[in-house]
């Protein structure tokens, strides 16, 4: 293909090894163009790539701004000149010496293209997007899945940003391109916060246009919804002790999901009970020693309901409350709670002050046991059809499912509740994966992150959080968050992140310092840029990319899935 100069480097403007003027001589260029240009030095050809930045055109000859209106009717002698700077991305040889005014410059593709922005260099290459020239964008994926980096992080305006859309565009590369070698063997956690839009994953976009699919198929994507998913959604509020099912708007392939009280006492979930630990100096001990004495309590029991020996002001005597060695039944998290604060504060008797026992208060005064009864009783409501004892556990288990991809609803639970789901399930998915019971890669999708790392304050949840993100892509463990606003995340979580992501942005968030890696031009696109274009940056290119990506293959809402007629879905359906 016959290369044509676009412009040349303009004389009138500094130009330097980092950065550099072109003027336009013939068609049309624009913000996000990548271009080279080569400049012989005494005999050293080097040849300088760079992206367009910033655009100009201006009037030459005209004196004030009225005289716009004449130049307009031809009425005075003017010429519009069109330029543009360009941000050098890469200089072969590594001579950082000035391009030469007048050097002719090219619009780069093809091979010129990939050496500008390094894909070059990458050996595994993940399609993230379309660039504005219709050109594929890559990520490398050694910066993705933990070699030499890990973790996504997506900031943009709810409802806007297309922050979900745009992290299951990711999942949905990795999983069909093909670069990642060990897809098969990799597992994907999602926490479904707003609504039940992910609850439809599994079937095809009957509203995905032709021209669409021809874009995935540009990418090397199949335009076609996930293969392997599972999905959970918590139990419906107000059914009768032994009746579980699921609160979904989805009739069918949707498992209710929820914990028994023994697991719950051995595998020490109550801190993910307590969202504000930091509020009482004295707190944090305090669930740290009832967790342990929990975990001892239900250590050999069958469950799912908690037998308990020490409670003589337990409930009266009916069928089923006790035993056959005389011990009291607590099948809710209710009676949990009544047995704790036995525990904690006593049984008051007339004429007597109540005291707790010793060997769970811990020495702690009366006013922390009280605070910790307090939140309790509170979690009760919250929490009490996911904390059970009438049923066997059925908490989600990503990495034992069958299932490649793991849907978890969260929409309809309470806050606190919200919080006892992520902090268990990523407790569960960061231990197996620290004691080497599953081998393969684990992405984990979690919008919301303000909620759950704050930069102020401490928990469990964020413990965990951190964990992963300092630790978690040595151990495979990827970590792809999303955010309205990263300045309210905390820093570490943010900032471990190798591939930073950003759709459109609220014009005060965009002057923080969490986003100065953007240059001032990128920061100001991302208050004007439309849903599906992202600003993408990752470690191996000095500058940010601007991508599009494709409209989803998979069903976002229950009125775009086609209808599943396959062999599986007719069985589920038919109970078969």
């Amino acid at each position: 293909m016959k290369k044509e100069a676009i412009g040349v480097v303009l004389g009138s403007r500094e130009a330097t090894p980092l950065e550099f003027w072109i003027g336009i001589q013939d068609g049309l260029v624009r913000l996000d163009d990548v271009v080279w240009v080569e400049a012989d030095h005494g005999g050293l050809v080097v040849r300088y790539y760079g992206m367009v930045d910033r655009v100009h055109k201006v009037l030459e000859g005209t004196q004030f701004d009225s005289d716009t209106f004449l130049a307009a009717g031809h009425l005075i002698p003017t010429n519009t000149a069109y330029v543009a700077h360009v941000t050098v991305t890469r200089l072969e040889p590594e001579e950082y010496l000035p391009p030469d005014p007048g050097s002719p410059v090219y619009l780069a593709r093809g091979d010129s293209l990939d050496a500008a922005l390094y894909y070059d260099r990458m050996k595994q290459k993940l399609p993230v997007g379309f660039m504005r020239n219709g050109e594929p964008a890559f990520v490398n994926l050694a910066f993705l899945d933990g070699r030499q980096g890990g973790h996504v992080n997506i900031s943009g305006i709810s409802g806007v940003a297309a922050k979900t859309s745009y992290a299951l565009f990711l999942l949905h590369s990795l999983y069909t391109s093909g670069v990642l070698e060990d897809a098969a063997s990799a597992k994907t956690l999602i926490f479904n916060v707003k609504g039940q839009d992910l609850f439809y994953l599994d079937r095809p976009n009957r509203e995905l246009a032709p021209e669409e699919r021809e874009r995935y198929a540009a990418m090397g994507l199949a335009a076609e919804p996930f293969a392997s998913v599972a999905f959970f959604a918590p139990p419906r509020l107000a059914q009768g002790q032994g009746h579980i099912t699921p609160s979904s708007h989805r009739a069918e392939g949707v498992r209710a999901y929820h914990w028994s009280l023994v697991d719950f006492c051995r595998d020490g979930l109550l801190p993910f009970l307590f969202s504000d630990r930091g509020a009482m100096s004295n707190l944090g001990f305090l669930i740290d020693h009832v967790t342990a004495r929990l975990a001892a309590l239900a250590h050999g029991q069958e469950g799912p309901e908690l037998y308990v020996d020490d409670w003589p002001e337990g409930p009266t005597a009916e069928a089923g409350v006790f035993d056959s060695l005389g011990r009291v039944k607590i099948d809710s998290f209710g009676r949990l709670v009544d047995y704790l604060e036995f525990q904690l504060l006593g049984a008051e008797s007339e004429g007597e002050a109540a005291s707790g026992n010793q060997r769970w208060t811990a020495r702690q005064h009366t006013g922390t046991l009280q605070a910790f009864v307090r939140r309790l009783r509170a979690a009760a409501r919250n929490v009490g059809h996911l904390i059970r004892g009438d049923a066997p556990s059925n908490a989600p288990d990503p990495l034992g499912s069958s299932a490649q991809i793991n849907v978890v609803d969260l929409h309809n639970l309470s806050p606190q509740a919200q919080m006892f789901v992520v902090g268990s399930l990523l407790r569960r998915v960061f231990g197996a994966k620290e004691s080497g019971r599953h081998r393969g890669k684990v992405f984990v999708v979690l919008d919301e992150l303000n909620k759950y790392a704050p930069r102020e304050g401490e928990s469990p949840i964020k413990d965990i959080l951190l964990d992963i993100a300092e630790r978690g892509r040595s151990l495979g463990v990827i970590l792809i968050g999303a955010q309205q606003t990263a300045s309210e995340v905390e820093r570490r979580v943010v900032g471990n992140a190798a591939v930073r992501v950003v759709g459109r942005l609220d014009a005060a968030e965009a002057e923080r310092p969490e986003y100065r890696y953007l240059p001032g031009a990128f920061r100001d696109r991302a208050l004007i840029l439309p849903q599906g274009t992202m600003i993408l940056h990752q470690p191996e290119v000095p500058v940010p990319v601007a991508v599009q990506f494709p409209y989803p293959a998979w069903a976002t809402k229950a009125s775009e899935a086609a209808q599943d007629v396959s062999d599986e879905a007719l069985k589920d359906e038919l109970g078969l």
